[in-house]
């Protein structure tokens, strides 16, 4: 039975969607997956419960939905190789966040560098859910530094990783489950029980990636004038000290790359946590932001030159 003929196309793909995020970052109107979200609040409106089966619902419909956007792409493409290259493109772009992460990092860390206390607050709700109202430089460059480590595995490995594995519903499956998890998977009265399926699914689906993330981490140490050895050291002393199953190892390994002490105090509102230190460096100042970006931008550009390769392996 003769072979199949090589299809470059979903590798191709990867690899423009890539190049697009790092040229055009996120379109600032009309986004994609701002779409999906206003049709997940509208569900939400109509389906909210106080209850896991409520709200396993919620995700299912959700989650399918868009999954099956990305089967029925990917089978109508099969024989359309210029056609699966575009689409595979377009829906790398429109997952992918890199380079957005790292932009609103910058912003952050020009408004601190110029004093700007104020703006530096109303920026960090765009990279991490804490309250920013009561912290001080230190405090924001902290809570910046530590939503870079852990949001490069969410916005660009962990899409890459799975567009490398399953293609266009990989793509649209994994930003449904991730968004999701950024709507309703948080703890709060109200989600407590009903976005806790939301919050599962996301830990399960960013497993492998975010310790991908961790080995890339260690491998592009050097790349942000670090240390490979100790980012190592740091991530398997101390990853798993933190709550989060997949955010600790991200974190541990960006803090011993850099040579800093993440982990501290953190407000979310009404609930507090008091996390255990990640690493043995000095606590994090401005100026290492640009230095986190840098390594976030290595990191995940090696990811994207990982998911292109594999899935050239692949469909050859």
């Amino acid at each position: 039975m003769p072979r199949p003929a090589p299809d470059p196309a979903t590798a191709l793909g990867l690899a423009l969607g890539a190049l697009a995020d790092v040229a055009l970052a996120d379109p600032r109107r009309g986004h994609p997956v701002a779409g999906f979200g206003a049709v997940a609040a509208t569900a939400e409106r109509h389906l909210w419960r106080d209850s896991r089966l409520a709200g396993a619902g919620h995700w299912a419909l959700l989650v399918a939905g868009t999954t099956a956007l990305g089967v029925v792409a990917d089978r109508s493409t099969r024989q359309r190789p210029f056609v699966r290259t575009v689409a595979t493109a377009a829906a790398t772009w429109a997952v992918l966040g890199g380079t957005s992460l790292g932009r609103t990092a910058g912003r952050l860390h020009d408004a601190l560098t110029a004093g700007d206390l104020d703006t530096a607050r109303a920026t960090l709700p765009s990279l991490a859910g804490r309250d920013p109202s009561a912290l001080d430089g230190a405090g924001l460059a902290r809570a910046t530094v530590e939503s870079v480590a852990e949001n490069t595995a969410d916005a660009a490995v962990a899409p890459l990783f799975w567009g490398a594995l399953a293609g266009l519903p990989g793509l649209l499956g994994y930003r449904a489950v991730n968004t999701l998890d950024a709507m309703v998977g948080h703890r709060s009265p109200r989600y407590a029980r009903f976005g806790w399926a939301a919050a599962r699914a996301d830990d399960v689906a960013n497993w492998l990636p975010a310790r991908l993330t961790a080995a890339l981490t260690v491998a592009c140490a050097p790349l942000a004038g670090g240390s490979a050895a100790e980012a190592w050291r740091t991530w398997r002393r101390d990853g798993a000290a933190h709550p989060s199953p997949n955010a600790g190892r991200c974190e541990a390994s960006a803090a011993g790359a850099l040579g800093l002490r993440l982990g501290g105090r953190n407000v979310y509102g009404s609930r507090v946590e008091n996390r255990p230190p990640l690493g043995n460096g000095r606590a994090p100042a401005p100026a290492d932001i640009p230095r986190a970006v840098r390594l976030s931008r290595a990191v995940w550009l090696a990811a994207a030159g990982l998911a292109v390769a594999l899935r050239a392996v692949r469909d050859r």
